[in-house]
């Protein structure tokens, strides 16, 4: 066996590992992001205050005590848009039942506020700009991609989340839980 080959198979073999255990990795977050006994969230989550797109504030520190479903999306992120009415269904039939249910919107306000206008939803929608997208990194989505969604439970903590378009199975298990 040459030494070329020899070495083309540690690098081919050392590919596979990195890729497992980015895999496994991968997994490990999924499974501990989204069960129960995650982190409670400090005052300094709960002290932030964004614009709301038709006016006034929307204050996190108001939605203290309650179930509370964040969804973070862009006007630019088809699997956000698509999600979108299913969200706004949850919150009509959820909100009754004490749930509450925001969307933090990481887009230029302009884009937003046209978006609303053609695609309007029943739950309150915030700017959330950059401070958002330095948000969803320090609630475990290190990588701020779009859609990220985030359950807390009515004491503060993270019982959830989820990277990536929502299904309505995300939505009825959150809900029972």
């Amino acid at each position: 066996m040459s030494s070329a080959s020899t070495r083309r198979g540690a690098l081919y073999g050392g590919v596979a590992l990195i890729a497992a255990a980015a895999g496994i990795g991968g997994a490990y977050w999924r499974t501990r992001a989204s069960e129960p006994g995650g982190e409670r969230l400090d005052e300094a989550f709960w002290s932030q205050r964004f614009d709301r797109a038709e006016g006034g504030e929307l204050v996190l520190t108001q939605l203290r005590g309650k179930p509370l479903l964040i969804n973070f999306w862009a006007t630019w992120c088809p699997p956000c848009v698509e999600e979108m009415p299913m969200i706004d269904a949850f919150f009509r039939e959820s909100g009754p039942n004490g749930w509450q249910v925001i969307g933090l919107a990481i887009d230029q306000p302009s884009a937003v506020r046209k978006f609303l206008g053609r695609t309007p939803v029943s739950y309150p929608i915030a700017l959330a700009g950059l401070q958002g997208t330095d948000l969803v990194k320090t609630l475990g989505n290190t990588a701020g991609g779009l859609p990220f969604t985030i359950v807390i439970d009515g004491a503060g903590t993270v019982v959830a989340r989820k990277m990536g378009k929502l299904e309505p199975g995300d939505l009825q298990g959150w809900r029972r839980a």
